[in-house]
């Protein structure tokens, strides 16, 4: 995994002009491996080890005690190290904003982990309390983004086509911060399995914004590659046996991260794309809980597509150990990011 992010960023830099993307890869890489070696006897010094749902599989329960709320000790080294990147007026705002509402999320998380942990459940925040405080952060965001007039009213797609949305941007943009952020959190079930998804797709987003050449963003593309890189970094802490969990403390922040480069770099469509692993696992759920309510009988018992959702617990209970569910799923946005880059040479 390392390797093939870290070969993607020297070839960017070899072949693509103003491409300085194994430096920020490089540093937050490290910064954040050190961080969350030295952080996660800490974490477990204040006794912030997670609760496992009872419902979720058995083989989980052992996990139960592993630190959480790891996305506190490398969420900001992605943004610190990314926001250095430029400091050139509108590069410099715009890694701001991203910078202050990718935090947001990270403190929306945090909140709803120390929830959990406190009352020694796996329920934090109420659903309509966590939306409310996302929606928040995310309007707040795009506020500043439309007054500094930053987000196209139009999306790009593949072909050189284009989707008019004028005015129904804004409430686009809003469901892309809901969705994607949940997204990230349902996908972070399985160790390294979140970190492992997040960094293939940000590497891919930071790919394809240095391809546009003069229409890309080498500031945007920087910030990326440094998320990338502070999520790589937590992955060889993170993966299987996990030594620490990101929580939602990470996990929503990877996807508000997400959406607000996407919006400020138009670009949709790849996130779409490259996140695909993300969209199946949040729609697993939703066609989960859609059909069991919908054939819901007197019994309080309905239809199951999926023996678990989200998706990657389907396989886990068809007898697929998480050893192999993890690369299978990082090869499968490995990909995925191919394609959209593909796509997006066309």
């Amino acid at each position: 995994m390392i390797g093939a992010v870290g070969t993607a960023a020297f070839v960017s830099d070899r072949l693509i002009p103003n491409s300085l993307l194994s430096l920020p890869l490089i540093a937050a890489t490290l910064v954040s491996t050190l961080i969350t070696w030295w952080g996660v006897p800490r974490l477990r010094a204040l006794k912030m080890g997670q609760v496992i749902r009872t419902e979720g599989p058995q083989g989980h329960l052992s996990k139960s005690g592993t630190p959480t709320m790891g996305g506190l000790l490398v969420v900001p080294v992605g943004v610190i190290i990314g926001g250095l990147v430029s400091s050139e007026g509108r590069s410099a705002q715009q890694l701001l904003a991203i910078a202050l509402v990718t935090l947001a999320y990270m403190v929306i998380g945090g909140v709803d982990d120390w929830s959990s942990l406190t009352k020694r459940t796996n329920t934090g925040l109420t659903p309509r309390g966590k939306l409310l405080l996302q929606a928040t952060a995310a309007l707040l965001f795009l506020g500043w983004a439309g007054w500094q007039g930053w987000i196209a009213h139009t999306v790009s797609l593949p072909f050189n086509l284009e989707l008019p949305l004028h005015w129904l941007i804004w409430p686009l943009a809003l469901f892309v911060f809901l969705a994607e952020s949940n997204a990230t959190n349902l996908t972070d079930g399985l160790d390294g399995l979140a970190s492992g998804c997040g960094a293939l797709v940000f590497t891919g987003l930071a790919l394809q914004l240095m391809l546009r050449g003069n229409a890309g963003d080498p500031a945007l593309a920087g910030f990326c590659i440094a998320m990338a890189g502070c999520w790589l970094g937590f992955l060889i802490h993170n993966r299987n046996p996990a030594k620490v969990f990101m929580g939602d403390t990470g996990s929503l922040a990877m996807g508000a991260a997400l959406s607000a480069v996407a919006l400020l770099s138009d670009s949709l469509w790849p996130l779409l794309l490259m996140g695909g692993v993300f969209l199946a696992e949040s729609v697993s759920v939703i066609l989960q809980v859609w059909v069991f309510k919908a054939t819901k009988g007197a019994d309080g018992q309905g239809r199951r597509i999926f023996r678990m959702a989200p998706l990657h617990h389907h396989f886990e209970l068809g007898g697929t150990p998480e050893q192999v569910v993890v690369p299978l799923f990082w090869l499968v946005t490995a990909g995925l990011v191919m394609l959209g880059l593909g796509l997006h040479t066309n």
